[in-house]
C-alpha cells in the first residue's frame, strides 16, 4: 500500500501583537480569529472569510488571482490573511501557479531496510529542507514509482528527492519524464542526466586498505551486508565492495569478502570464511549494520582474538556511534546531513536556475580510536 506523509519544517509567521497592525483597528471576528491563531489554532480560509467580512469564494478569487476583485476587498482580505497567519494549502498555491513550498522525498521501506540507518538520512533531508522553508512528503511506498507519478501529475510538490537508489531503479527511470527539479541521494550505474549526490564509497574503501597497509597489514579482509543486499542491487554496498577489491589488487595484499547470513550464527559463518581464505588475516573492514559489527565483536572476543592486538579492525562507513563499542573502532563515518545538505541545495537551485546533471561526492574522512595498530 502506498503511503505518503508530510512532515512539517516550521514555516515562519506574523506575530499578531495586541491585535493592531500599522495603525488598524481589528473587528470582533478579526480579534477572534486572531487570538485563536495566536494560540495555536490554525487559521483556514472559513476565519479569512468570517474576518474579512466576505465569502469563501471571494477569499479564493482573491488568493487565486482567478477574478478581479474590488480594491477596498483585496485590501480587507490581504489585512486578515496577514494577521490570521494563513497559509492557503497546497492545493489552492497550486490551482494559482505558484510554489507549494513541499518537496517530495521518496523513501521506501522494503523488508531488507535498515531502519536506524534509513530515518537519520529521512530526517536529515527534512532538517535541510526546513532551512530553506520547505516541508517534506514522505513517500514510503513499496511500489516504486507510484506515489512520484502521483505527485508529479498533481503539481501538489515543487520538486523530488529520491533516497536508497539501487543501480538501476525505476525512480531515476522516472526522473527524465516528469517535469519536476530532481536530486538523487546515491549513485545508480546510469546517472546520464541526473543530479547526484552521495559519500564517496569507492574512496572510503580505499582510505581502509591505506590506512591498514600503511602499518604493514597484507592479509585484510572485509565483512559485508548480507547478501540479500547486494542481490536487490543497492547501490552503495557495489560500490564499497568495488573499491575495496581494487584497492586490494593495486596495493598486492591479500583480500577477501565474506557476507553474512542472518543472526549470530551468520556473522560466525562469515568470520569462519574470512579465516579460511585468510589464515593469517591480520586487518579487518566491517561495512555492515551495527548489529552485525557487534555480533562479529563479540565473536572475535569469544575467540581470544584481541583488538587491536591480535586483529587490527575499522568500521566503515557507518552511520552509527563505534565509540561505544567495546572495544571502540576507528571509523569512517556516514554522516546523514553532509549528503542531504547537499542533496536539499542542489534541488533548491534548481527551482530558479539550470542546473547541470553531475554526481557530487562527499569525500569521506577517518576518526582514529585506537583500534589499528602496527604489524608488529
Amino acid at each position: 500500500m502506498a503511503t505518503a506523509t508530510l512532515v512539517p519544517c516550521g514555516h515562519g509567521t506574523p506575530s499578531v501583537g495586541d491585535g493592531r497592525r500599522s495603525g488598524r483597528t481589528l473587528n470582533s471576528d478579526q480579534t477572534v480569529a486572531s487570538a485563536q491563531w495566536k494560540w495555536g489554532i490554525v487559521a483556514n480560509i472559513h476565519d479569512v472569510a468570517k474576518a474579512a467580512g466576505v465569502s469563501i469564494s471571494t477569499v479564493s478569487y482573491a488568493l487565486s488571482g482567478k477574478r478581479s476583485i474590488g480594491e477596498a476587498t483585496r485590501v480587507r482580505i490581504a489585512d486578515a490573511v496577514r494577521e490570521l497567519g494563513y497559509r492557503p494549502n497546497a492545493g489552492a498555491r497550486m490551482l494559482a501557479g505558484t510554489t507549494t513550498h513541499i518537496f517530495a522525498l521518496s523513501a521506501p521501506f522494503r523488508p531488507d531496510t535498515y531502519a536506524p540507518a534509513h530515518m537519520a538520512f529521512v530526517l536529515a533531508v527534512t532538517q535541510a529542507a526546513r532551512a530553506y522553508d520547505y516541508d517534506v512528503l514522505l513517500l514510503t511506498e513499496d511500489e516504486a514509482t507510484g506515489g512520484l507519478q502521483r505527485v508529479a501529475a498533481s503539481r501538489l510538490v515543487d520538486g523530488v528527492i529520491v533516497l536508497d537508489v539501487a543501480r538501476d531503479d525505476e525512480r531515476t527511470h522516472l526522473l527524465h519524464s516528469i517535469d519536476l527539479p530532481a536530486t538523487v541521494i546515491g549513485i545508480p550505474d546510469d546517472t546520464e542526466g541526473l543530479v547526484c549526490v552521495d559519500l564517496d564509497f569507492r574512496q572510503a574503501a580505499e582510505m581502509s586498505l591505506a590506512r591498514l597497509t600503511d602499518k604493514g597489514h597484507q592479509s585484510i579482509g572485509m565483512l559485508g551486508h548480507p547478501p540479500r543486499i547486494y542481490e536487490r542491487g543497492s547501490n552503495f554496498p557495489h560500490r564499497f565492495r568495488a573499491g575495496f577489491e581494487d584497492a586490494a589488487a593495486e596495493r598486492g595484499v591479500r583480500g577477501a569478502v565474506a557476507l553474512p547470513g542472518h543472526g549470530p550464527a551468520g556473522v560466525r559463518g562469515a568470520l569462519d570464511e574470512l579465516y579460511e581464505q585468510l589464515p593469517d588475516m591480520t586487518g579487518l573492514v566491517m561495512n555492515c549494520e551495527e548489529p552485525i559489527q557487534t555480533s562479529a565483536l563479540d565473536e572475535l572476543a569469544d575467540r581470544g582474538i584481541d583488538i587491536p592486538g591480535g586483529l587490527s579492525v575499522i568500521s566503515a562507513c557507518s552511520s552509527f556511534d563505534t565509540s561505544r563499542f567495546s572495544p571502540p573502532l576507528d571509523v569512517i563515518p556516514l554522516v546523514a546531513a553532509e549528503s542531504c545538505e547537499r542533496g536539499v541545495e542542489l534541488l533548491v537551485e534548481q527551482l530558479t536556475a539550470t542546473v547541470d546533471p553531475r554526481v557530487d561526492l562527499v569525500a569521506p574522512h577517518y576518526i582514529d580510536r585506537g583500534s589499528v595498530s602496527p604489524l608488529s
